[in-house]
């Protein structure tokens, strides 16, 4: 993945649409900023309990997180949404490593802004087979310091591009989440956290594997213990 989102960004600097550099400026600006606000380091770590939720899939049924982590551990990606390439990349490099976690006993799902009908969208375009909940207002996201408010010069440059947050997102503020990818093992507990501030890179999906691998002997090991 990592080489696909270079090359992308290489393809990109070209400004093969005929993006204009200062447009590029901006989302570059907008990116420093982010990093240098260490809002990334604010954001939930490995070590703590996994806030609770509950949030509707594309076909509008209700999923909790207790839910999810009754049979395995989790990793949850927040998504910016259908609009950004380097966000529906990542999708699509969990999407091929899904068989190695589900034989480690992980599950998968992302979380983000969107309406259910760009969620199926991008279930549809990036040919999932994990769900997308809704998270709206990015509330959930907030509860694990991960949402932020787009600066004024950045949402009058989505404008321009026809990013519009507010109707994809069906929300009138402006706000995201930080692309951020979490493990969960079934206790609740957050034992991985990538928060990615710079939303041209994104954690390499097999890196999770031997987290999954530890998760899954740890929960073997208690479900022994209380046999």
């Amino acid at each position: 993945m990592k080489e696909k989102l270079n090359a992308f960004k290489s393809e990109k600097g070209k400004r093969p649409y005929n993006v204009p550099s200062s447009m590029m400026d901006t989302t570059h600006r907008a990116t420093v900023e982010l990093v240098a606000s260490s809002a990334a380091r604010r954001a939930l770590k490995a070590g703590y309990l996994a806030p609770a939720f509950v949030l509707k899939d594309s076909d509008g049924n209700e999923i909790s997180l207790k839910t999810l982590l009754k049979k395995s551990s989790l990793v949850i990606t927040f998504y910016r949404g259908v609009w950004c390439p380097y966000s529906n990349k990542e999708l699509q490099a969990l999407q091929a490593t899904l068989p190695e976690y589900r034989k480690l006993a992980a599950d998968l799902v992302a979380i983000s802004p969107q309406t259910a009908a760009n969620n199926r969208r991008a279930v549809r375009e990036n040919n999932l087979c994990y769900p997308i909940l809704s998270d709206p207002r990015n509330d959930v996201a907030a509860t694990f310091g991960l949402r932020f408010e787009l600066p004024d010069y950045l949402v009058e440059l989505y404008k321009k591009l026809k990013n519009d947050l507010p109707s994809f997102n069906g929300d009138p503020s402006w706000t995201l989440p930080m692309p951020a990818r979490y493990v969960i093992d079934r206790d609740g507990i957050i034992v991985y956290s990538e928060v990615c501030p710079d939303c041209t890179y994104r954690p390499e999906p097999k890196e999770l594997l031997p987290v999954l691998r530890r998760a899954q002997e740890d929960a073997g090991a208690r479900d022994a213990a209380s046999r």
